[in-house]
């Protein structure tokens, strides 16, 4: 008799957060099967029930995150209905609150370990943050067109955003002050105050 399916999603669970965990101490190539077997208190031949190898765990990890991210703010990517401050504050603070969550261990895979998924895969993230920077992108374009952001290189600034948000999780203490939807709330003045700057330069491209 099979197990039943809620112990199956359980134990794919267990491993894909204990893969988190490792491949962010020992790195992708230093974590081996069997440190997630050990992890998860079973036999390495039990992880391939699962997944077909590390790489597809590691896959699942990235891909989970960035989920995470883009699906609660997919539908301001072409929103016309919202107050437009609404809709940046509600991005800001979904992917604060998603990037100082209980899944902080997963902090700097995205750059450190993509490198190590198939091109096929890494292609499936990089469309995933790809739309991400488009409803960014298009949240700040729609703020120019109305006058409530100054005119500016949109692509920049929807970059200095998201780097904002990402560096948080080097510096943010969960014992600290401050809860991660207060974080939010001032990124989002900081970010506003920057957008309505009557005086932000244009970067010269190279010539």
């Amino acid at each position: 008799m099979s197990p039943p399916r809620s112990a199956n999603r359980n134990r794919r669970k267990k491993i894909l957060d204990s893969a988190r965990v490792l491949f962010w101490k020992k790195g992708y190539p230093g974590t081996s099967m069997v440190d997630l077997a050990n992890a998860c208190e079973c036999k390495p031949a039990n992880i391939y029930n699962y997944f077909e190898n590390k790489e597809e765990i590691l896959f699942e990890v990235l891909r989970e995150e960035m989920e995470k991210i883009v699906v609660p703010v997919e539908h301001l990517e072409n929103d016309y209905s919202q107050p437009l401050l609404d809709q940046l504050l509600f991005f800001i603070k979904s992917h604060v609150n998603v990037t100082l969550g209980y899944r902080r261990s997963a902090k700097m895979l995205f750059d450190i370990e993509l490198a190590h998924l198939s091109p096929d895969k890494q292609e499936v993230i990089i469309d995933m943050r790809r739309k991400y920077d488009r409803i960014l992108c298009n949240i700040i374009e729609r703020g120019v067109k109305t006058g409530e952001f100054a005119p500016m290189n949109i692509k920049l600034a929807a970059y200095s955003i998201a780097s904002i948000i990402a560096r948080s999780r080097v510096w943010y203490s969960a014992k600290g002050r401050l809860i991660p939807n207060q974080i939010g709330e001032f990124i989002f003045d900081f970010v506003v105050s920057g957008l309505r700057g009557a005086g932000v330069k244009q970067p010269k491209p190279k010539e």
